[in-house]
């Protein structure tokens, strides 16, 4: 089996291609360059999940953690 090491491809400006980024929004999938700037700003202050952080509890030390404390 061949491996490809990727630090020794080198593309030109004109041979590169624009990749298209698609995301979940209201239930379908619509693609970024579609969005208004408001979903725009809203698609770039999203975090990614973090199952550690969900069993494990917030670690930014918010008001999350007096809200979990407080339900016990």
């Amino acid at each position: 089996m061949n491996t490809v090491n990727f630090e020794d491809i080198k593309l030109a400006d004109e041979e590169r291609q624009p990749c298209e980024v698609w995301t979940r929004v209201m239930g379908y999938l619509r693609p970024y360059s579609e969005f208004n700037v408001g979903k725009k700003s809203e698609y770039r202050s999203r975090v990614c999940f973090s199952e550690l952080k969900a069993v494990d509890g917030c670690a930014c030390h918010c008001e999350c953690d007096a809200m979990d404390v407080a339900a016990e």
